[in-house]
C-alpha cells in the first residue's frame, strides 16, 4: 500500500456564505493529493505526459462526513491500496482536519491512455517500477 499525506490551508475563495468550503472544491481536493502522491513515487504528471500517456479522471466519488471550514488546516491523505492494474489507477482520499476528524472521503478512478489514439494502455513501466515494492 502507498500513502501519502498533503496539507492544505482553506482560503476564503474556497468558501461559500457560511464560512463552509463549496463541495465542489473536494474533487480539486484530490487532485492535488493525487498530483503530490505522484511526485513523492518519483514522477509528475508532465513526466507521465511526456511519455505519450494521459490519465483522464473517469469515476469519482464523494462522501461528506464533516464540513471543512474557512483557515482550517486540512490533511488530504491519498492512498493506492492495490498496484494498479492493466489500464486503470484507483486513488483514495480522506481528508482531515486539525483536530484529526474526517471530514471527507473520496475514490478517483483514472485510466491510462495512449495520447495519440485515446485508446487505454498499460501503465508506464517506469511508473510500475517505482510502485511496486510498496506492495
Amino acid at each position: 500500500m502507498f500513502v501519502t499525506e498533503t496539507q492544505v490551508r482553506i482560503h476564503y475563495a474556497l468558501t461559500d456564505q457560511m464560512g463552509v468550503v463549496y463541495y465542489g472544491h473536494y474533487a480539486q481536493f484530490y487532485e492535488i493529493g493525487r498530483t503530490e502522491a505522484i511526485r513523492q513515487i518519483g514522477y509528475t504528471y508532465k513526466e507521465i505526459e511526456a511519455l505519450g500517456i494521459i490519465m483522464p479522471v473517469v469515476e469519482i466519488h464523494s462522501k461528506f462526513l464533516r464540513p471543512a471550514k474557512y483557515d482550517d488546516l486540512i490533511t488530504i491523505k491519498t492512498t493506492l491500496k492495490e498496484m494498479p492494474a492493466h489500464h486503470k489507477i484507483i486513488f483514495y482520499a480522506e481528508i482531515y482536519n486539525e483536530q484529526d476528524k474526517l471530514l471527507n472521503t473520496g475514490e478517483v478512478i483514472l485510466y491510462f491512455l495512449d495520447a495519440k489514439t485515446m485508446k487505454r494502455c498499460a501503465m508506464p513501466e517506469a511508473l510500475r517500477e517505482k510502485l511496486v515494492h510498496y506492495f
